[in-house]
C-alpha cells in the first residue's frame, strides 16, 4: 500500500510554485506560439491552451498535449512550456493546457478537460499543420496521472464531458508520464482525510466513495489497448512514491503494452524539472514520442 504525505504534497507543491525556471524559458528560435487559444467551453467558462509549433516545415507535424501538475489544486499552463518550446525545435506541435482545478470544479472536471484538449487539437490539425493520428500527452504528477488517464481510458464514455468537438477521438498515442500517480484507490487517501489533494480532487475521502478512487485511477483501465507509456520517476521521491511508477509499467506489460521506466537515482519530486535531470529527461522524452509518433 502505497503512503502519500499530505503535508509533503502541499509542502512540494507550493515549493515548486515559488521557485523559478531552472534554465529560465526563452522561445527557441524556428518556434512559433500563438497563445491563450479556447479549446473548451461551459457556458460562460473558456478553457484555454499556448500552441507551440516549429515556424518552418510542410508537416503534419505529430503532436503533444502537455498538463501541469500541481495537486489538481494550483499550477499553470506555463509549466512545461520549456518542454513544449524544445520538442517544437525537434518537429513536434505542443499545446500546453490549463484545466479546472480541484478548488472549482472536483473529478471528474479536470479528465473531461483534458480529453476536450485533445479533441480540439484533432478537431484543428488540419489549421495548424498537425497529424491527427500522432498524438501523444505528457504530464507531471497530477499532470502524470491526468495524461495516464488519457492513455488509459479510451473506452469510457463518461470521462469525456461537454467540452466541445464531440465528433472527435479523445484518444492519444503515446503517454510521457513525470511522478505521476496512478492508483489512487491504494494511495493514503484510504484514510478519513478530507482535506488532502487528492479528496479535495475527488470530492471525499477513500470511505466515503470508494468507486471514485477505483474509477479516477489510471491503473483500472490498463488493458491492451492503452498507449505505449513512458514513466520517469525519481527513487528517493517522498511524494509520489517510485513504487507507483514500477506497478505501472508492470500492469501496461502484462497487458502486452510498451512501457518503459526511467529512473532517476536518488531525486526527489520533480526532478526533471532542474539539472542535472532537466536536459536528460528532455531527451528520453524525444526519443520515445519520435519513436511512436514519428516512425515513418
Amino acid at each position: 500500500m502505497y503512503r502519500l504525505s499530505t503535508i509533503a504534497l502541499l509542502f512540494v507543491f507550493a515549493l515548486a510554485a515559488q521557485q523559478g525556471e531552472d534554465p529560465p524559458f526563452e522561445l527557441p528560435a524556428g518556434v512559433t506560439v500563438e497563445r491563450d487559444l479556447v479549446y473548451a467551453r461551459y457556458g460562460d467558462r473558456e478553457m484555454k491552451l499556448d500552441l507551440y509549433r516549429p515556424a518552418s516545415g510542410a508537416g503534419p507535424f505529430p503532436a503533444i498535449v502537455f498538463i501541469h501538475g500541481g495537486g489538481w489544486s494550483a499550477g499553470n499552463k506555463n509549466a512545461f512550456r520549456r518542454q513544449a518550446a524544445y520538442q517544437a525545435t525537434k518537429g513536434f506541435a505542443g499545446a500546453c493546457i490549463a484545466y479546472r482545478l480541484s478548488g472549482e470544479a472536483t473529478y471528474p472536471a479536470a479528465a473531461h478537460d483534458s480529453k476536450a484538449a485533445v479533441r480540439w487539437v484533432r478537431a484543428n490539425a488540419a489549421k495548424y499543420s498537425i497529424n491527427p493520428d500522432k498524438i501523444g500527452a505528457a504530464g507531471g504528477s497530477a499532470g502524470g496521472h491526468l495524461v495516464a488517464i488519457l492513455g488509459t481510458s479510451a473506452k469510457l464514455r463518461k470521462l469525456e464531458g461537454d467540452g466541445g468537438n464531440p465528433g472527435f477521438s479523445s484518444r492519444v498515442q503515446a503517454v510521457v508520464s513525470f511522478n505521476g500517480v496512478f492508483d489512487l484507490a491504494g494511495a493514503a487517501a484510504k484514510s478519513a482525510n478530507a482535506t488532502g489533494p487528492i479528496a479535495l480532487f475527488l470530492g471525499g475521502p477513500y470511505d466515503h466513495m470508494p468507486q471514485v478512487y477505483a474509477e479516477a485511477s489510471p491503473m483500472t483501465h490498463v488493458d491492451k489497448s492503452s498507449a505505449p507509456f513512458l514513466l520517469l520517476h525519481g527513487t528517493a521521491d517522498s511524494t509520489v512514491p517510485y513504487q507507483q511508477s514500477v506497478d505501472m509499467q508492470k500492469k501496461l506489460e502484462a497487458a502486452g503494452v510498451r512501457a518503459e521506466l526511467y529512473s532517476a537515482e536518488g531525486a526527489q519530486h520533480g526532478f526533471f524539472n532542474r539539472p542535472p535531470h532537466f536536459h536528460p529527461t528532455l531527451e528520453r522524452m524525444e526519443q520515445f514520442f519520435r519513436s511512436v509518433l514519428a516512425a515513418k
